[in-house]
């Protein structure tokens, strides 16, 4: 996949959020690069473990609009979900568009696998402890993903099971929430990946009237972190030639 050096007068901030368990070291080592070159300003705010972290996001995001420039938002996994509900509440507010990757769930958790996932490695934290549940989560996980979970959980310490309990339980954007942001949206699936279902990301760009949806695979990320950041470039240069008129 290849992605043109496209350049944007204004350079917009773009404020990315990263998933449960995860950092902003993954945000930047995925996203920063490929986004840099079609013109963005990537912020990837610190990570504050714990039950209070996606306040932490909503601090960020918060902070981010109060500066008064043009703005993107969005994330990974849970990331996404909180740019994206946050973004949709504030219809009148200044974000320029939207960049999304994974998406796991539409409104409420449920029984969605990444919601179930993150509440049973939290049950295994304070259980088991961290390091336990770490090396029984790397006997388990393809290698670089294992050590990727490995890196950013033991930065979380203590604050992981905490994080990951108020991340199972955060609501999505619901539907009407989705259907109302009329910005450009820039959306990643992956093919090969059960804990963020790719029918999940179809289901957004479906709801969402201007998104543009590029696909990728867990394997090919696992060669090269920044396949996901240029898939998201890819996507949002789409998405704003999207018609927000024509069918999803």
């Amino acid at each position: 996949m290849r992605v043109s050096q496209v350049a944007h007068a204004g350079s917009p901030l773009a404020v990315l959020l990263p998933g449960s368990g995860s950092d902003e070291v993954f945000v930047r080592a995925a996203l920063e690069a490929p986004l840099r070159a079609i013109g963005l300003v990537v912020r990837a705010p610190s990570v504050r473990p714990g039950p209070g972290v996606v306040d932490g996001y909503l601090r960020a995001l918060d902070e981010a609009a109060a500066e008064g420039i043009p703005l993107l938002v969005g994330g990974v996994s849970l990331g996404a979900q909180v740019a994206a509900r946050w973004a949709a509440q504030r219809a009148d507010g200044p974000v320029r568009g939207l960049l999304l990757a994974l998406p796991a769930w539409t409104g409420q958790p449920d029984a969605a696998p990444a919601a179930v996932a993150a509440s049973a490695t939290a049950a295994a934290v304070r259980q088991d402890g961290l390091a336990a549940t770490i090396a029984s989560t790397r006997a388990d996980t393809p290698g670089w993903l294992g050590d990727e979970l490995a890196r950013a959980w033991s930065r979380h310490g203590g604050g992981l099971a905490g994080s990951l309990e108020v991340a199972a339980s955060t609501p999505g954007p619901s539907e009407a929430e989705l259907a109302g942001l009329r910005i450009p949206v820039g959306l990643v699936g992956l093919r090969d990946d059960p804990v963020h279902p790719l029918p999940v990301a179809q289901q957004w760009r479906r709801l969402l009237p201007r998104a543009a949806l590029v696909t990728t695979t867990l394997a090919a990320l696992g060669q090269d972190r920044a396949t996901l950041g240029r898939a998201m470039a890819l996507a949002w240069l789409r998405a704003q030639r999207a018609d927000p008129l024509a069918p999803g």
